[in-house]
């Protein structure tokens, strides 16, 4: 990033146009396919490594933990110009919007800045120990259990559906503290590393055929109570904090490449009726509006409450629909062929199934519409 730290929008984006034309070809080489997880991964922390020793994704994050300062919309930007240059964020973007503000926001002030600029920097990343097999988008009654032992806690239970938990070094985990029955009031968010002893992960094969989730089996896993983050028994504020950030920092994300993928399917589907394009165009762009809100408000470090549930039931309306579409007007090359087109639209489609479970289920997300936000009365 050459001179000062850009300080509005429009020059982010002029400058951060001209750093990806001049680093095109790097660029390229560390956006190709990777052969295996590994290989994907050590190529995108190379990617996260080359932006952030460019500054540009250290925009909007605090000096102290490694950042330029400013508001994080800057580096929304930076994320909006890169995919639609072509060049997909890495997984650990979302894990960073998602994850990193809670922990620079609620970790003790030196945890933070020992992990905060390692995560930035791409030397590592970090999986969320939230689900739990009878606990999923309900995680008040989440029941993985966690005991003071001196200095230490101790943490038995299971985890499900933990994203990349196999090539992740830390994970920011939610256990109950408190009596069985004790709900949101109970549960407290520690670091857990994932080399600690008594744990034991499971990958699970989805139906795309990434081993992409894992099963964590906790058994007597001791815990620095200096992991801690924010109170004890106080969890559930870096659980709101953790899933209004994925609701809606990670939306906007979501929307940026869907508005690259209509966009292939609009070069390579000719037949694609104008009715269709574009109401796939407006759900896209609906999400955008919205999510563009969110960012903005968390941006300037406002309370959203429970507005995001909108960003996370658009989301999967819209992402849903358009990989529907690709189907029915892709349907031969998405189903029979073989290379890197038709393995891209067959994952993307297979994937997009799950949008209505993932990071709370729609019908949840519909159950606190109604009632956090429209007030509307319950059934007696």
């Amino acid at each position: 990033m050459a001179g000062a730290v850009p300080g509005t929008l429009a020059e982010v984006r002029e400058q951060f146009g001209v750093w990806l034309h001049e680093n095109t070809e790097r660029l390229q080489e560390l956006c190709a396919p990777g052969k295996d997880v590994t290989a994907t991964f050590t190529a995108q922390g190379e990617l996260q490594r080359l932006l952030f020793e460019s500054g540009w994704i250290r925009l909007g994050w605090p000096e102290e933990v490694g950042g330029l300062g400013g508001e994080m919309i800057l580096r929304a930007v930076v994320v909006e110009e890169l995919c639609a240059a072509g060049y997909p964020p890495p997984f650990s973007f979302g894990t960073q919007e998602v994850l990193g503000p809670a922990v620079a926001r609620y970790a003790p002030r030196e945890l933070a800045l020992e992990l905060m600029p390692r995560l930035l920097r791409g030397e590592e990343y970090w999986c969320q120990g939230f689900s739990e097999p009878g606990a999923g988008s309900d995680l008040a009654s989440l029941q993985c259990r966690m005991v003071a032992d001196g200095d230490d806690w101790v943490l038995s239970g299971e985890k499900v559906w933990t994203s990349w938990a196999q090539v992740a070094d830390r994970c920011v985990l939610l256990a109950r503290t408190g009596a069985k029955d004790s709900g949101f009031r109970g549960i407290t968010a520690v670091m857990l590393d994932m080399d600690t002893p008594g744990i034991d992960l499971r990958p699970l094969t989805s139906m795309n055929g990434d081993a992409e989730f894992c099963s964590l089996y906790l058994d007597d896993v001791r815990v620095p109570r200096s992991r801690t983050l924010g109170e004890v028994d106080g969890g559930w504020a870096i659980a709101m904090t953790i899933l209004a950030s994925e609701r809606g920092a990670a939306a906007w994300q979501r929307q940026t490449w869907m508005r690259c993928r209509l966009q292939d399917l609009l070069r390579q589907a000719p037949g694609l009726p104008a009715s269709v394009a574009g109401e796939a165009f407006e759900l896209i762009h609906s999400l955008r509006l919205l999510s563009r809100r969110t960012v903005h408000a968390l941006s300037r470090g406002e309370d959203i409450g429970a507005t995001p549930s909108f960003d996370k039931l658009l989301m999967s309306t819209a992402e849903k629909f358009l990989f529907a579409t690709a189907l029915e007007y892709l349907g031969p090359t998405l189903l029979l062929e073989s290379g890197p087109d038709a393995d891209a639209w067959r994952n993307d489609y297979l994937y997009s199934r799950a949008s209505s479970i993932y990071g709370g289920a729609a019908e949840i997300q519909r159950d606190i519409i109604a009632g956090r936000i429209l007030r509307l009365p319950r059934e007696r």
